[in-house]
């Protein structure tokens, strides 16, 4: 039966899905926040985790362990994934909807010593997180449907940038529509934090990056060459592939759009009706 509850940030829904036996999608005032089956955590549903997944595949080697930071927590998709298919891994989950956090807890149960949950704003746990402790962080924070505004600065890509070791990856969930104002300002966001030298490329679906739709970009970033052609083979054999845009071409998207710091930075634009709800 599905699951109402009133929490921190709005009212949660976990929805079962007909189709697989203890899957569940989980929204958030509507929007889409998570999808997990607790029988098969390798079944990504959303496509962007399963470009988020492949950016960790190509950058990692087979099975290598790593230890993760999950801005952002929702039913805890990703560290549900990585725990199964990276043995001995350690993961930090950062959560500010307390609430959210305990009903996932209750109904959705993961038995993971290896996975650590917060209940914390993710901008504060992260200037408290130690310099160089993680080999991969993930910012996928969405105040309902939106990126709130603290986590599209500057300052906040330095900080993800500093806990990470000098091999690491930044990956974050965005979303937006053309002409691409939010998106090309992050792009040259995480360009700018790079500044010292790093690599940085783009995961969206072709339909996205023609301007045809409001979608999901996942932005991947890191200090060392990224591994741009084994990340386009996976995203391109994916059932709904994507493109990788790297080099030349993501100058081209950057165009002349400045990065923004604390004091001008925004939420992500608000997406258009039915855009990203369910039912």
């Amino acid at each position: 039966m599905p699951v109402v509850r009133a929490v921190d940030f709005g009212t949660a829904r976990l929805l079962p899905d007909i189709d697989r036996t203890r899957a569940w999608l989980l929204t958030v005032d509507g929007s889409p926040q998570s999808y997990v089956d607790l029988d098969d955590p390798g079944h990504l549903e959303f496509e962007y985790v399963r470009r988020i997944a492949y950016a960790v595949r190509a950058g990692f080697a087979d099975g290598e362990p790593v230890d993760a930071v999950h801005l952002g927590g929702g039913a805890m998709t990703l560290a549900r994934w990585l725990g199964p298919d990276r043995p001995g891994s350690r993961q930090q989950v950062v959560e500010a909807d307390r609430r959210l956090a305990a009903l996932v807890a209750e109904v959705l149960p993961m038995d993971d010593p290896s996975v650590t949950v917060h209940t914390a704003d993710a901008r504060a746990w992260l200037a408290r997180a130690g310099g160089g402790t993680a080999d991969l962080v993930v910012a996928d924070v969405f105040g309902g449907s939106r990126v709130p505004a603290a986590l599209t600065s500057v300052e906040f890509v330095r900080d993800a940038l500093r806990v990470l070791r000098p091999d690491g990856v930044y990956l974050a969930n965005v979303a937006d529509a053309a002409p691409f104002a939010f998106l090309r300002s992050q792009l040259a966001t995480l360009r700018s934090a790079l500044a010292g030298g790093g690599d940085l490329c783009l995961l969206a679906e072709p339909g996205v990056l023609r301007g045809r739709r409001f979608g999901n970009a996942v932005l991947v970033a890191s200090r060392r060459p990224l591994p741009v052609e084994a990340l386009s083979r996976l995203c391109a054999a994916d059932a709904f592939p994507a493109r990788v845009v790297h080099g030349p071409a993501l100058s081209r998207l950057i165009g002349r759009a400045h990065p923004v710091d604390d004091a001008t930075a925004t939420a992500s634009p608000r997406p258009p009706e039915g855009a990203f709800t369910v039912g």
